[in-house]
């Protein structure tokens, strides 16, 4: 098994319970942690044989652009979405950080982590 990070994802997008969020937007840094196979990839140098951090990248950008209240839920699609198209994938971290959140306070992030794991059933 291998890792593969793609982390400091940075995003503009509009997420929170708020309304003026909805309308200003705030900045957004998204990590993940991948965990697969990478033996095959690594013998036969074949970017079809490795979760692709281009595609990752992208459908981070596509669920952060979908408005949510929680990032719990931002969260959660993103997951759901890269376990649909990368069923190689055994088990993930995933972390959206909200930048400056609009708190009372001096708060410099607020940030959501979800893991993910393969059930054993299904990794043979």
């Amino acid at each position: 098994m291998g890792i593969i990070t793609v982390s400091g994802i940075k995003l503009y997008a509009y997420h929170g319970c708020m309304q003026e969020e909805a309308k200003i937007g705030s900045d957004y840094e998204v990590d993940i942690m991948i965990e697969s196979d990478l033996s095959k990839a690594a013998m036969s140098d074949n970017l079809k044989q490795t979760v692709d951090y281009v595609a990752v990248n992208k459908i981070v950008t596509e669920e952060m652009a979908i408005r949510s209240n929680l990032l719990e839920h931002v969260v959660q699609r993103i997951i759901a979405k890269l376990t649909n198209n990368h069923p190689e994938i055994v088990s993930m971290e995933v972390s959206v950080a909200k930048l400056n959140p609009p708190i009372n306070g001096n708060v410099n992030r607020v940030v959501v982590t979800e893991f993910f794991e393969k059930p054993l059933d299904d990794l043979q």
